[in-house]
């Protein structure tokens, strides 16, 4: 049977639980551009402009999800390689970093069982 998430999640701690005031001043932000941005297009505001607000959301978002990452790896994937179950981690990040790169995920993981590094 494979593991889900909600199973690895009861034998790991979050590694972004160290980040997480950070995190959530970066979503405050992007919170208040998505407004500006709502607001720019109630207005009629010039395309360019909405645009450049767009891409400004987008790059805050992807600094969230690059943070993410990479307390997910220095963290549960970590642990999970050093205990000795790190191919599904490895294949769920691989995952998400080809979805996010617009490739599918058809790879399996090539984890060596005891790696750390």
């Amino acid at each position: 049977m494979q593991s889900t998430t909600t199973d690895r999640e009861r034998n790991f701690r979050h590694s972004y639980t160290k980040d997480r005031p950070e995190l959530l001043n970066r979503l405050s932000r992007i919170e208040g551009q998505v407004r500006g941005i709502r607001r720019l297009i109630g207005e009629d505001a010039y395309c360019l402009d909405v645009l450049q607000q767009v891409e400004a959301m987008t790059a805050a978002a992807d600094e969230v999800a690059l943070l993410l990452l990479e307390d997910h790896i220095d963290g549960c994937l970590a642990h999970a390689i050093e205990s000795g179950e790190g191919a599904p981690y490895v294949n769920e990040v691989m995952a998400v970093v080809r979805r996010a790169m617009g490739r599918r995920a058809t790879r399996p993981a090539r984890v060596k069982r005891g790696a750390t590094g």
